[in-house]
């Protein structure tokens, strides 16, 4: 835990963002072909604003978080793998929220608001297998205030690291962490990471998770100094993206809570190195639940705060499935899992 003594009368960190009420998770995986994805329910409605700092990113419906835009709230937030073909899986959601009649209601109908965006995963695992509506659907029937993390929904097939081939990467994942300050306020957060950069412990400064010096090694390459030194990535670049949610209770605009997914994008800067970079398409939404007055720099700061643990943890809590090594193949050698499996097959 941090010693900043602002976190030291906190009551409960580094749970889940579903300890903001009204918010449940859901996850569908297909662990054959390596993909999935994840869906943020608030079908009460939710404030929502949007920060996009990569220069690679995949989304849909998010021209309604302007704040010209004359919808006010959304319904639910897609996060999926397969590039821009897990696009698709939204339908699914959609039409989950349409059958419970949420929605923006426009008299005739109420046409539920999801705000989707993806990662590139296809290279992990089959590149034919994508998240469908199907898959959208069931992750809604999955949804709850237990969140799974780790290679799981989205971060089924995500991966860090990746400067040089892909089997010199190591596994990235989804992971979740929250803040509940004394007066009630909270904020939350959900990250699925797929950096092209390293993962750095904010704390300790060192990389936990990233590129390889080679296939068979656990010592990382640094990715920033590698290229200081000259290595440049040459091949096909969008294999990246963290993706990432900040929720609070507090009461906020969407320009305020635009703002607030601002500030939480620090914590990617703190944990990803390098971060924002023409390979990834890195960006952030940010959930107001409307309960509680709220200073808008204190969410900001405790958001940047959660997104850095969350990251932290989707690494840690990755599964390599025998294919990358992941943070917790480091206790055992990368050479005896990969024996392991390889006995297996």
């Amino acid at each position: 835990m941090t010693t900043n003594v602002l976190f030291d009368k906190v009551d409960q960190v580094f749970n889940s963002i579903t300890d903001i009420k009204g918010l449940k998770v859901g996850h569908a995986s297909n662990f054959n072909g390596y993909s999935g994805c994840t869906v943020i329910l608030c079908e009460d409605g939710a404030v929502c604003g949007l920060d996009i700092r990569g220069s690679a990113s995949g989304t849909r419906q998010v021209d309604a978080l302007s704040i010209n835009h004359i919808v006010e709230q959304v319904h639910a937030i897609l996060l999926s793998g397969g590039s821009s073909f897990g696009l698709d899986a939204a339908t699914g959601v959609t039409r989950y929220l349409e059958e419970k009649g949420v929605g923006f209601d426009v008299g005739l109908a109420k046409i539920p608001i999801v705000p989707s965006a993806v990662i590139f995963d296809i290279l992990f695992g089959d590149p034919r297998v994508r998240p469908t509506p199907e898959m959208g659907y069931e992750a809604c029937l999955n949804a709850g205030e237990n969140v799974e993390e780790g290679s799981i929904g989205a971060g089924t097939g995500a991966t860090v690291g990746k400067l040089f081939e892909p089997s010199r990467a190591m596994k990235g994942g989804v992971g979740t962490s929250s803040i509940v300050m004394p007066d009630g306020l909270a904020v939350g957060a959900l990250v699925v990471v797929n950096a092209f950069g390293d993962i750095i412990d904010n704390v300790t400064g060192r990389i936990i998770a990233g590129a390889r010096v080679s296939q068979d090694s656990l010592e990382f390459a640094n990715t920033v100094e590698s290229i200081k030194k000259g290595a440049v990535k040459k091949q096909f670049g969008l294999v990246n993206t963290t993706l990432g949610v900040v929720a609070t209770n507090g009461r906020f605009n969407k320009r305020e809570i635009t703002k607030v997914a601002q500030m939480a994008q620090g914590g990617l800067i703190k944990t990803i190195s390098p971060v924002h970079t023409t390979f990834d398409g890195d960006l952030v939404f940010a959930l107001s639940m409307g309960e509680c007055e709220a200073d808008i720099n204190l969410v900001g700061v405790l958001g940047e705060f959660v997104v850095a643990e969350a990251i932290k943890r989707a690494v840690k809590k990755a599964d390599g499935f025998g294919i990358i090594p992941a943070f917790k193949d480091s206790a055992k050698g990368w050479k005896t899992v990969r024996v392991r499996e390889e006995g297996r097959a």
